[in-house]
């Protein structure tokens, strides 16, 4: 196989999977229907699965009726290959969120992790305003292997949950909240200030990267 495949707009990475361990997404935003359907279609040729994030239903639509076998979940907006294999890694990956607000984010982390090959735990609605909901569930959040807190408003539940656990944390501020919060930034910066060790933030809303990092933790571990 090439190790990659130019399709006129773009240079598709057939062989990143050897390299990382994940096969190549694609940020569906800025792609016509007609673009993301041709680069779909050339993954299914090479049988290399893809995955696809903020992909609307517009576009699911579009490359479906292109008799490619994909599927589409509205809420997180990803949009995945239904070929080729992916590689099965032990372990669990626990995704929190502080309020039902956080959910499409999460659900992104959550089907990222799970299309690269992790099982997930979903502990939704869990955030600082109601500790007592986070204590109801810190028995089976302990038992995961990282953790994903998402989070907007304050950004709070980041930092209460990684001096509660000892599994790599990994904190995603969301741009949920009022004008204060500037569009996810206040909490983005509350959890780079955490005096809580052991947690590491990625970009506002970017539930995919947790995902992604979520999956080479736990690879690593496994090869160990």
């Amino acid at each position: 196989m090439d190790k990659f495949k130019d399709v006129g707009f773009a240079k598709l990475d057939m062989t990143r999977r050897e390299r990382t361990g994940c096969t190549e997404t694609v940020y569906c935003p800025g792609k016509n229907c007609e673009q993301l359907a041709g680069i779909f279609a050339a993954f299914c040729e090479n049988n290399v699965p893809v995955l696809g994030t903020k992909c609307t239903l517009e576009q699911y639509e579009f490359v479906k009726e292109r008799s490619l076998d994909v599927s589409f979940d509205s809420v997180s907006k990803i949009l995945t290959s239904n070929w080729g294999e992916v590689e099965k890694l032990p372990g669990l990956v626990a995704v929190c969120t502080g309020g039902t607000a956080d959910i499409p984010v999460a659900e992104e982390a959550c089907r990222t992790a799970e299309f690269f090959g992790c099982d997930t735990l979903r502990c939704y609605d869990v955030g600082v305003a109601g500790l007592h909901r986070l204590m109801g569930k810190i028995d089976e959040i302990r038992r995961a292997d990282v953790v994903i807190a998402v989070a907007g408003m304050e950004g709070a539940l980041g930092s209460v949950l990684s001096g509660l656990v000892s599994a790599p944390m990994i904190a995603v501020p969301t741009s949920v909240g009022y004008g204060a919060s500037f569009g996810g930034v206040a909490p983005l910066l509350a959890m780079l200030n955490s005096c809580a060790e052991g947690m590491a933030v990625v970009n506002i809303d970017n539930g995919f990267g947790a995902g992604v990092m979520a999956c080479r933790i736990l690879r690593k571990i496994n090869r160990k």
